[in-house]
């Protein structure tokens, strides 16, 4: 119910994004996606701050993050990405576990690997003592108990990509074997998959994101429950959208047919721009489309051609020259000194 003063329902419609400020995610998105009289962006968390009045002048755990990714998603190639403003995952480029150490999981393509790359990972596992090596869901293998002081060389000996399983990025890309191996496959899924994963594995989103291809109806790569799934079949592929298999499983919606590999590729592409520009963050594919309406986003996505196309040339322009976290330290601005060995103490005024 809204009156004269203001809304005073049990149920406002605009929340808070934290109590360091009044303003709604959709209205820090909104500032900083307008330009300033001068002409001028927002290109800092500190100026949106001061912009926006905040009454913590630094922000908080929750808010930080939260500006810092619609930073960096709105203007890429500009906006200064702020590692402080990220958790402790992503400053780390691995996962913390609850005893201190990390988890380390490389990327493998569309869940594919080698026979090089297999004993890499054995022999890195014995080099430093790696207590546990796991299958993940994802199709991926995950190294868990790497030590701090060990991550830089784990990776350079590892001599794979980030699988980003610390991140709010695409994490995995699960595909089954499809026609190129399966009697039943009508598509090739694992290429498919592969593709997908190649073109978007270095995009930060709102949260985690997760496809699947699955070379037939019998769906063996599980799409029905990703943030996008794509389904082979004899005319070409289903694409679904807006699937969850968190803690509240989500069934994805069916979206549209497709014919090419290419199509694939740019309404994938196209769908993952709109969420990245509209989402809010910490809001999964799911949420997000629930909010504005799978009737908006076939809008978006379906309907306007051009709209479609210049979102998919968006997203690849953002991503175009991204690093990897991994290996190209200071063009990701990964802060070193943090792996260093921890000092101690050993006798007063030395230190080991």
């Amino acid at each position: 119910m809204f009156t004269a003063g203001g809304d005073y329902s049990s149920t406002p419609k605009k929340k808070a994004m934290c109590g360091c400020t009044d303003h709604s995610h959709e209205e820090v998105r909104e500032a900083i996606r307008t330009r300033l009289p001068d002409g001028s962006k927002l290109l800092t968390t500190g100026a949106v701050f001061q912009h926006l009045g905040w009454k913590t002048p630094n922000g908080c755990a929750s808010c930080r993050p939260a500006v810092n990714y619609y930073l960096i998603s709105t203007w890429p190639k500009e906006a200064k990405d702020d590692p402080q403003s990220r958790f402790i995952n992503e400053r780390s480029h691995a996962n913390i576990q609850k005893d201190g150490t990390y988890s380390v999981i490389p990327r493998m393509w569309g869940g594919e690997t080698t026979a090089s790359e297999l004993r890499r990972i054995a022999d890195v596992v014995d080099k430093y003592q790696i207590p546990t090596v796991k299958v993940t869901g994802g199709q991926r293998i995950d190294l868990l108990g790497v030590k701090k002081e060990d991550l830089v060389s784990v990776w350079k000996d590892l001599d794979m990509p980030s699988g980003h399983a610390y991140a709010k990025a695409l994490r995995t890309v699960k595909t089954c074997v499809g026609s190129e191996w399966c009697r039943m496959g009508t598509q090739d899924s694992t290429q498919m998959g592969k593709d997908l994963e190649r073109a978007m594995w270095r995009m930060y989103t709102p949260h985690k994101v997760k496809f699947a291809v699955s070379g037939c109806p019998r769906n063996c790569a599980e799409a029905g429950i990703k943030d996008v799934g794509i389904i082979g079949v004899d005319s070409g592929w289903e694409m679904y959208i807006a699937g969850n298999g968190g803690i509240k499983t989500e069934v994805a919606h069916f979206f549209t047919k497709l014919k090419t590999a290419e199509e694939v590729l740019e309404y994938t592409g196209a769908f993952m721009q709109l969420y990245r520009l509209e989402g809010w963050y910490l809001e999964r594919t799911v949420h997000y489309v629930n909010r504005v309406g799978l009737d908006y986003v076939k809008k978006k996505i379906l309907d306007d051609h051009e709209g479609r196309k210049a979102l998919w040339a968006q997203l690849q322009a953002a991503l175009e020259g991204e690093p990897d976290p991994w290996f190209e330290f200071a063009k990701a601005e990964v802060d070193v000194r943090q792996f260093e060995p921890v000092k101690t103490v050993v006798s007063e005024g030395a230190v080991a």
